[in-house]
């Protein structure tokens, strides 16, 4: 007895349950039973067991033997290979180191971790996710990676010269900005006592600077100790922009506190190299004095005007005011001048009760030092101490006069006006943002640079130059995957909204439906990077075993959402 399947021209096939039998010399056919309206599980039983197969009950000899998380690796993996990331990692290392050192970008990206940790994920036996398998690193070691890290550190002049290759052209504006992180130990010569961004006083820290294509894509770091000065750090991006990438037309942007007057004449303008920057509040106070070329008429109808000024022979100097940026100075400047009022008062209070009250000049000093220390805003006060008594007023007319500038600065450029216009100037300041986003994935919610726990200097600027390089992944997937994160991914209708560039950036109605909806345009979850990420993750690769002897390896069904982020990346799963 067989089961066959008959053609009906103009019907659905005929499922007929047959037999042979012999009639003397000729071999016949009979239709035993018609099995169209039998389900299709229960006919492709019946056809088992017609030919001879062992037929068990549904999940008997199927075993899944393990379940490695696997969508995010997929992701990272496809985009990294988009972007021929693997190219940038030289060929003087070893197959092996190359492979390791690509999954730690890659592992820094998805789950960032110590070296110790990274190595268990990657380990065949220990693996939680499946990077090690699909990279077939087999047993992975700390030592291992360390070893690849510090050959990743060594290569980092060669691959930032591949990526300024890429990303960086002739003509190009290039942003430059620092920040800080701070160390565990005190072995690290890079690491010593400085201004502390991420606000850990007493804690020693590196200072590292990155240089930016105007879109944020990064394209190279570098570490300096912990305290150096932000203008110091100019003169090696400079040698490494004309020298390293043997670029000669580049517009470096960087803000006040980076490109000074003394490093423009010192470094910038014998590179041949122009610059964007702005000026400080002193700078701008003697521009606005009695007739001097800063006059506040300008912004009666006009958010942005151009000047000269002889202390600025040859350059362009770009008022701009954005009443956003005034109101909430003002308000700042209040706050702070009324609780130093507060705090003042209390110290006068101490120094004038009758019952064991605060006396001696040196004594109050020490307490009115405080205050005006914690608050910042002294020079906004009058202040007479005596052995009896603290006297304390507002400057209230200079007061006045730092407010008429409020939401006021002036940007400072070498440009041309036959190369940028000053609308282009200021768009090109404010990319500056872009720079610091790089720092705020880097140091807090993506990548974890900090806190540095490396002791020898080579390899904490290595660690530091990793963690570039997985941010510079990381930027390339976001700018596929905007439509289903909550960055804004119509820049250009959001732009069309402005009235100038010196107004406040304005999100597209695109990205204004996200945040209110918490959902694209098609009904999906909007995401952050890191819950997408998590999200994809939860896509697995399962290592199946049927029966005794066969294996097989199947990919979970993936959800709605994780497959319209594999469409925006292009990936296929079937590949």
């Amino acid at each position: 007895m067989y089961v066959a399947t008959v053609p009906n021209r103009g019907s659905r096939p005929a499922i007929l349950l047959r037999e042979s039998y012999r009639e003397g010399d000729k071999v016949k056919t009979r239709t035993l039973k018609n099995l169209s309206d039998w389900p299709a599980e229960q006919v492709e039983a019946l056809r088992g067991v017609l030919s001879g197969a062992r037929l068990v009950a549904a999940g008997d000899g199927v075993t899944i033997e393990r379940a490695l998380l696997h969508g995010h690796v997929l992701a990272a993996l496809e985009t990294a290979r988009a972007i021929d990331l693997e190219r940038l990692l030289p060929r003087r290392g070893s197959q092996r180191c190359r492979g390791l050192a690509l999954a730690m970008i890659v592992g820094r990206m998805l789950d960032p971790a110590a070296k110790l940790a990274t190595a268990r994920m990657l380990d065949a036996a220990t693996a939680s996710h499946s990077l090690g398998a699909i990279l077939e690193l087999g047993r992975v070691t700390a030592k291992e990676l360390y070893a690849a890290l510090d050959w990743l550190g060594r290569e980092q002049p060669w691959i930032e010269k591949m990526l300024a290759r890429r990303h960086l052209q002739r003509g190009t504006l290039v942003l430059y900005d620092l920040t800080s992180t701070y160390l565990e130990g005190r072995c690290c010569a890079l690491a010593q006592l400085g201004y502390s961004r991420d606000g850990k006083r007493g804690k020693r820290q590196i200072v590292f600077g990155a240089l930016c294509t105007p879109e944020g894509c990064p394209v190279a770091v570098e570490v300096f100790a912990g305290n150096t000065g932000d203008p110091s750090t100019l003169s090696a991006q400079v040698n490494k922009i004309k020298e390293r990438f043997g670029l000669d037309r580049v517009v470096l942007v960087g803000d006040r506190g980076m490109i000074t007057a003394a490093r423009i004449e010192a470094d910038l303008r014998p590179a041949g190299l122009d610059w964007i920057t702005a000026l400080r509040a002193p700078a701008i106070q003697k521009l606005a004095v009695g007739d001097g070329p800063l006059q506040l008429s300008f912004f009666d109808e006009r958010d942005l005007a151009e000047i000269a000024s002889p202390d600025f022979p040859g350059e362009r100097l770009i008022v701009c005011r954005n009443p956003a940026l005034a109101a909430e100075r003002a308000r700042k400047r209040e706050d702070l001048l009324t609780a130093t009022e507060k705090h003042l008062g209390d110290v006068q209070a101490r120094v004038r009760r009758a019952r064991n009250p605060l006396h001696g000049a040196a004594e109050i000093g020490k307490a009115v030092g405080k205050v005006l220390d914690r608050y910042k805003v002294g020079k906004h006060f009058d202040h007479t101490i005596t052995d009896t008594d603290l006297v304390f007023r507002r400057k209230q007319a200079e007061i006045d006069a730092e407010a008429a500038l409020d939401g006021v600065y002036i940007l400072r450029t070498g440009v041309p006006s036959s190369a940028m216009e000053p609308n282009s100037i200021v768009a090109a300041y404010k990319s500056l943002s872009r720079v610091e986003r790089f720092f705020r994935s880097t140091k807090t919610v993506d990548l974890e640079v900090r806190p540095v726990f490396h002791w020898a200097s080579p390899r904490v600027r290595a660690h530091v130059f990793l963690c570039m390089l997985a941010y510079y992944l990381e930027w390339h997937m976001r700018q596929k995957l905007a439509p289903i994160l909550f960055d804004d991914h119509d820049r250009p209708a959001a732009e069309a909204q402005r009235a100038s560039p010196v107004a406040k950036a304005v999100p597209s109605p695109a990205a204004r439906r996200k945040a209110k909806t918490k959902t694209t345009a098609d009904g999906l979850t909007v995401c952050s990077f890191r819950g997408l990420i998590d999200h994809l993750a939860s896509l697995t690769r399962n290592t199946v075993r049927l029966g005794r002897n066969q294996s097989t390896t199947l990919l979970a069904r993936p959800t709605t959402l994780q497959q319209a982020a594999f469409d925006l990346l292009g990936i296929s799963l079937a590949s």
